[in-house]
């Protein structure tokens, strides 16, 4: 069997909608998929280590990356600048590891201008007040911090007809098979199985 491309997912959600909590449960039931960490100019969180969470940059390195051409997509959010790299990206596909990329709906319009097979997945909170719960919750942001993520999380939440996949993460357990089925469902399509079996199909339908 030939090694079949990766796929390139793009997982986007409103920030408290529950994504990195539901992408380290998918990693961690599911092989063969990984997640491409980004650069950021943000500082680091309490427990966030540089290379696992994030590659963490200053503004001038970031600049200089961006003039290189070395990100697939990048974006300002909450005063901070993110982008993925293009070279880390390419070389996990190629590998046939499927690649997830935890961006905006903004750096999702750049992926797919570079990959328009990029799959989208776009995850909901069940309920605005849960949003807001989840948010306080965290207990390490001001009310006025609070509030302005909450406006940008229905700004952000507008954009998700734009994706091929939507969930909402009311029930945790269920959401985690919600992504798995969508990376199932990825891998059995025929322009993957085609590539990957091109010598199982060979010999299946030799003459």
């Amino acid at each position: 069997m030939t090694q079949a491309n990766g796929t390139l997912y793009i997982f986007s959600a409103p920030s408290g909608a529950g994504k990195t909590s539901l992408v380290k449960a998918l990693l961690q039931q599911t092989a063969g998929i990984g997640v491409s960490v980004s650069h950021t100019t943000r500082k680091p969180r309490p427990g966030e280590l540089d290379g696992v969470n994030y590659h963490f940059i200053d503004i001038p390195n970031f600049e200089k990356m961006v003039a290189q051409s070395a990100f697939v997509e990048h974006a300002k959010v909450f005063d901070n600048y993110y982008g993925t790299s293009k070279a880390a990206v390419e070389t996990q596909l190629a590998k046939g590891q499927d690649v997830i990329l935890e961006i905006d709906w903004q750096g999702a319009r750049q992926i797919r201008r570079w990959r328009a097979d990029a799959v989208g997945v776009f995850i909901l909170p069940p309920s605005r007040a849960a949003l807001l719960q989840r948010l306080q919750g965290r207990q390490t942001d001001s009310d006025e911090i609070i509030a302005r993520r909450m406006r940008d999380a229905v700004a952000e939440m507008r954009h998700y007809a734009e994706y091929d996949y939507v969930l909402v993460n009311a029930d945790f357990a269920a959401a985690v098979m919600e992504l798995q089925a969508i990376v199932t469902s990825q891998r059995l399509r025929l322009s993957r199985q085609s590539q990957a079996l091109d010598g199982v199909l060979a010999e299946l339908l030799a003459d």
